[in-house]
This record gives C-alpha cells, sequence and structure tokens, in this order.
C-alpha cells in the first residue's frame, strides 16, 4: 500500500519541489491539548449566546416565522429557505401561532433579556400590532411563553419564568391564560394544578387542552397534562399524559390531524444542573393521547425548543434547537386553525 502512495505522489512532488510535505491522513479527534501552552485541564466554555430559537409557526405560504430570543427578533424563512429578520426588536418573543384569519400572535416574554411581557397580534397584511394583554388584575405577566388558538377563537397562553432573575416578577404565580373572543382575560390554571406551564396545544375536536408541564428544580414536574375542555372553555379532569421522568421534559409540542402530541424535549449534554439527567435525549418525541410513546425523532443540537407542521398538507415538520431551524418529512398533516388543510402552503 505505501509503494502505491508513493508512486501517486511522486509527480506531485515533482511539481511542487522538494520543500513540499504531505501529512498521512490521521485521527486529529486524538490530538492532544498543546502541551505547556495551556492548562492540562482547560476546555472551552460558551463566552456569549447570541442566538435561540424558538416558537416556529407558518403560513399559507409556507413562510416559516420562528423566534431568536437571545437576539431579540423574528427571522422568516420562506419557501425558497430564504432567511430574513421579519422584526428585529421582538420584545424577547417566544411562542408563536397563527389565528383563524391568518394573524400571527406571539408570546413577548423576559427571559434573555428585558423584555415586553405581554400577548400581541400582528396583521399580516398591514403589519399593524395590536396589544391583546400586558397585565392581569393590574400586574405584569412574568415571560409568556407559548401559545394556542382552539376553533372558536380563544387564544391560551402559558406564562412562566425560568430565568434565574426573579426580582422584576409582580406575581407570585405562573399560570396558564385565556382571552376570549371580547377580550377579556381569565386565569384558567395555576400551580395547584401545573408546577410551571410551558408549551400548549388543543386537540384537532376541540374538546382536550393539552399543557406541558416543565420544572427543572429537584423533584419538579416534567409531565405533560390534558384536560377535558368544554364548549364555554371550562377546564375539567385533569389526568397525566406523560411523565419524562428525571430529564429535561417537554418544552413546546403540537398535534397531527390523528391528536397525536409531537414534543420537543431532552438534552444531550449535561448544561449544569444536578436535578437533571441524561434519560431524555434530544428530540420530538410523538406521544399518542393515551400517553403511548410512539417514537422520537432525533435532533442532533441542544436545545430543542418547539416545533410546527406545514408545507404542502402540513406534512412537514419544523423543529427549533440552539442555532438551527430542522425540517423532518412526516406522513400524517399537522393540526392548526390556520391555514385550512385543503390548502397548500
Amino acid at each position: 500500500m505505501m509503494k502505491q502512495w508513493c508512486r501517486t505522489l511522486l509527480p506531485i512532488v515533482a511539481v511542487l519541489g522538494p520543500t513540499w510535505c504531505l501529512c498521512i491522513a490521521e485521527d486529529l479527534s486524538k490530538t492532544p491539548l498543546p502541551e505547556g501552552l495551556v492548562a492540562k485541564d482547560a476546555a472551552a466554555t460558551p463566552a456569549a449566546v447570541v442566538c435561540f430559537l424558538e416558537g416556529p409557526a407558518v403560513d399559507a405560504a409556507g413562510n416559516v416565522f420562528f423566534s431568536d430570543i437571545a437576539g431579540n427578533r423574528i427571522l422568516k424563512m420562506d419557501a425558497k429557505g430564504v432567511v430574513t429578520t421579519f422584526r428585529a426588536d421582538s420584545g424577547r418573543t417566544n411562542g408563536n401561532c397563527f389565528d383563524a384569519e391568518g394573524r400571527l400572535i406571539s408570546c413577548e416574554g423576559g427571559e434573555q433579556g428585558p423584555g415586553r411581557r405581554r400577548i400581541v397580534r400582528t396583521d399580516m397584511k398591514t403589519g399593524d400590532i395590536t396589544v391583546l394583554t400586558d397585565k392581569y388584575d393590574g400586574k405584569r405577566y412574568n415571560s409568556p411563553n407559548d401559545c394556542c388558538v382552539d376553533a372558536k377563537g380563544r387564544i391560551w397562553f402559558t406564562d412562566p419564568r425560568y430565568g434565574a432573575d426573579r426580582t422584576d416578577l409582580e406575581m407570585d404565580v405562573e399560570a396558564v391564560y385565556c382571552i376570549d373572543n371580547a377580550g377579556k382575560v381569565k386565569r384558567m390554571l395555576t400551580q395547584t394544578e401545573i408546577d410551571r406551564p410551558n408549551g400548549i396545544a388543543i386537540a384537532p375536536d376541540d374538546k382536550t387542552l393539552y399543557v406541558i408541564d416543565s420544572h427543572p428544580k429537584v423533584g419538579g414536574n416534567r409531565k405533560i397534562w390534558a384536560f377535558d375542555l368544554a364548549a364555554d372553555g371550562s377546564l375539567s379532569k385533569q389526568r397525566l399524559v406523560y411523565d419524562f421522568g428525571k430529564g429535561r421534559g417537554g418544552d413546546g409540542m403540537r398535534i397531527d390531524m390523528n391528536g397525536n402530541l409531537w414534543v420537543a424535549a431532552g438534552i444531550n449534554k449535561p448544561r449544569g444542573n444536578p436535578a437533571e439527567s441524561l434519560d431524555v435525549s434530544a428530540g420530538v418525541y410523538v406521544i399518542s393521547p393515551a400517553g403511548k410513546l410512539l417514537g422520537r425523532i432525533p435532533i442532533p443540537e441542544d436545545l430543542i425548543t418547539n416545533v410546527a407542521f406545514g408545507g404542502p398538507d402540513r406534512k412537514t415538520l419544523y423543529v427549533t434547537a440552539g442555532k438551527t431551524l430542522y425540517r423532518f418529512p412526516v406522513n400524517v398533516s399537522g393540526y392548526a386553525v390556520y391555514p385550512p388543510l385543503d390548502r397548500k402552503n
């Protein structure tokens, strides 16, 4: 084999001259640290986070809107894959969704920097922004996180606070809220039912509300709960759908037309929390309404945060994770109140 390499290289050496040197391929992954130039136990650590993606939502034209919380902006990827900035100052927007009229609902949060801590609606034709709610009982929200819209046009959103700095909080509760068609806001769930609410979704038949309960503390919930949803918006019959145990639980989720939950959850490497194991690898976990784990789509990046269905027949799953927007073809249509499923997006 070596003789064959030499015969192959002779013409190259003749051209480049005797001073040219070729490095034979070797396993560079095992190369040690430069001895004496750095400490033996030195390791690279993040100096700054400039991009943290969340909250994908897809419109009728196939445009994907998704948040960059760290960058304080909302990005837009068109059907050709071109990414532009949709909103430069997003108020630390986290979750997004569309209502039945194609208006973008956004949760302006309070994580990774000062945010506006409110729920807003954007008219995608005019660009006009309407503040739907910024306070409850005269107190500012903690950090609106995720949202969904039911078939009657009501907007549901979660309001936890994950950041370590809680000095600016005006409430002593992390809750789930509902905005009715008249604009009235009602607190629907509190710590009595939910430890720390995060992702939220409603079943295609409009009869079940799902809430992800994700608290990374020791003994904290990493669970998905279901509630019966009555026509008047009232909730009852809380029940456990799935428990992620001691791993990183769910973040955002969406539902397909069969009622299955597609949940962004897990981590691939420790993130400095001794209360959190690596039992749940990063991926999209597909769970039946009865709580059966149907499978997992692995995602090779931390932190996986949220998902949305788009594309023709809503058979493309978009996934936000770390600095990357992923997509994955699926064989079932996702559920959303907009755009109607019979329209090609």
